[in-house]
């Protein structure tokens, strides 16, 4: 009973600061990759692979493979990003990463950020990379606190709070990220279904993951919330 008072006191708190919004920006402008660059391992020795990312019927298309991030150009502080997304075939891994900032800080792989799962029975998770958060109940959500961590062979997730917030398989779902001060909630399709505090990053850029499975998104809206986005 304390713990769920505290978290709603936690929420009241920090909705009540973000009151102040400014004009919504599209990341995503429906005809090309403007504004994005893709970080792909592969390609460094191989530049004629094919594409990880595509635009392809006015949707941006993660392809799943090669394996790799898009990675906007700016780098953004106090906003909600809306997501819509879907899997265009079979069920598969994909993520948005908030705050990323060094690349492959992780696995050679992973840019050093906090990841905001998206993949089928477990969207809105939250995974540690390199970054770290916390949430209510730690131990319950997270585990043994000795066997966290924020790097290789470390426990790096923190499941959401629901189990029924996704559509069905091949229906559009709705993700709301909304990152203000040292604070990141998510929404699925209207749902709370992640809150954390004391985020180690204020700010960065934003990624869509090629991890595996072929991922259609036809919105990436950013609203800023107080402060304007930055570019590097």
């Amino acid at each position: 009973m304390r713990n769920a008072i505290v978290f709603l006191v936690l929420l009241f708190l920090i909705s009540s600061c973000n009151t102040g919004t400014d004009e919504t920006i599209q990341l995503f402008n429906g005809k090309d990759l403007s504004g994005w660059y893709a970080d792909v391992p592969e390609a460094d020795n191989n530049p004629e692979i094919d594409p990880s990312f595509v635009v392809r019927d006015s949707l941006l298309v993660s392809m799943g493979e090669p394996r790799g991030h898009l990675i906007t150009d700016s780098v953004y502080q106090n906003y909600r990003l809306e997501v819509e997304y879907r899997f265009a075939g079979e069920p598969g891994n994909c993520g948005v990463l908030v705050h990323a900032s060094t690349p492959r800080a992780l696995y050679d792989m992973f840019p050093k950020s906090l990841e905001v799962q998206m993949q089928h029975g477990d969207a809105g998770d939250f995974w540690c990379i390199v970054e770290d958060i916390e949430v209510p109940n730690m131990v319950v959500r997270r585990g043994p606190k000795d066997e966290w961590g924020i790097t290789e062979g470390k426990k790096r997730r923190i499941p959401n709070l629901t189990d029924d917030s996704e559509k069905p398989l091949g229906e559009w779902n709705n993700m709301v990220i909304e990152c203000f001060a040292d604070t990141i909630k998510v929404w699925m399709n209207n749902d709370l279904v992640n809150y954390g505090f004391n985020c180690t990053a204020r700010k960065g850029k934003i990624a869509v993951q090629a991890e595996g499975a072929v991922v259609e998104f036809r919105k990436l809206d950013l609203t800023p919330l107080n402060e304007i986005s930055s570019t590097e």
